[in-house]
């Protein structure tokens, strides 16, 4: 099995520390306003309205941001990292992080982006990084130990960033440096995260009695799939617009307008739901 393979797998697993089991992202408030009629098409309906909504406004926040991380593991890799480098990185992610952070409109989005951020790298620096003992491991070469403990070593100063509330920490942003620091291509990132969110609202909908646990998974492989590789494929090259960190790329594709694709382009509905769901008797959040 190949190290991507294998990081997919883990990333997958539902039993990461991430914060993501307590965010319904609006479904709960989308249930109890009576919205989407029927009881076993609404589940479906707010899922792919959300997923739509979703990756639009993040997909290109995702990119950017694991684009810049890229580009300091090629800096290093390459042997043409400098101290000024590494600030101007960190200025970028955060450039993009401020963004997102703009564009989220209502605090209760805001909240569960956030924590949900720090919790992404709070699981880099303490779950995913090779414990001391991995450098005494065959087969291991000294350029990859290095590596990983300079990306180690980036994540670490901008959780600090946000600790300090210098910088958001917002979900797609963080999710970016996780998997742009751990060697994942971009359209795998991406793919992983729409999964990731999928698989969250569905979660939410088995919690609120809304769909069995067996439909959750009937509904994952056989709905959210199409679903999902639709919106992959209609905003992986969606960009925020910020220039690159190397000041030398073009950061919109040729022939994308963001005018009429960008990441501003959100799900009005879900914006209002989300900011309502959890103000004051979230059966999620409290239980």
């Amino acid at each position: 099995m190949d190290d991507e393979t294998f990081l997919l797998l883990l990333l997958s697993d539902s039993n990461l520390p991430t914060g993501s089991f307590v965010a319904s992202s609006g479904f709960e408030s989308y249930i109890k306003h009576g919205f989407g009629g029927d009881q076993n098409n609404r589940t479906i309906m707010f899922m792919r309205d959300s997923i739509s909504a979703y990756a639009r406004s993040a997909l290109a926040f995702v990119s950017d941001t694991h684009r810049i991380v890229q580009d300091v593991r090629r800096d290093f890799e390459r042997g043409s990292e400098q101290k000024s480098d590494f600030d101007k990185y960190l200025q970028k992610i955060k450039e993009v992080d401020d963004l997102y952070d703009a564009m989220t409109l209502n605090d209760v989005t805001k909240r569960a982006s956030k924590s949900q951020g720090v919790a992404l790298l709070t699981l880099y620096s303490k779950g995913l990084t090779p414990p001391l003992a991995f450098t005494g491991v065959k087969n291991r070469k000294e350029t990859e130990i290095k590596v990983n403990s300079y990306m180690a070593s980036l994540v670490a100063q901008y959780k600090s960033l946000v600790r300090a509330e210098s910088a958001p920490g917002h979900l797609p942003n963080c999710w970016g440096i996780l998997t742009g620091a751990l060697g994942l291509t971009s359209e795998r990132s991406q793919y992983l995260h729409i999964f990731l969110h999928a698989r969250s609202l569905l979660s939410a909908s088995v919690r609120l009695n809304e769909i069995g646990p067996y439909n959750a998974q009937q509904t994952l492989l056989h709905i959210s799939r199409s679903v999902i590789e639709a919106e992959v494929v209609r905003c992986k090259d969606l960009r925020t617009g910020i220039p690159s960190s190397t000041g030398t790329e073009s950061d919109q594709p040729d022939g994308v307008d963001d005018k009429s694709r960008g990441p501003a382009n959100t799900w009005p509905l879900g914006e209002i739901l989300a900011a309502r769901h959890d103000l004051q008797h979230s059966r999620i959040f409290n239980s």
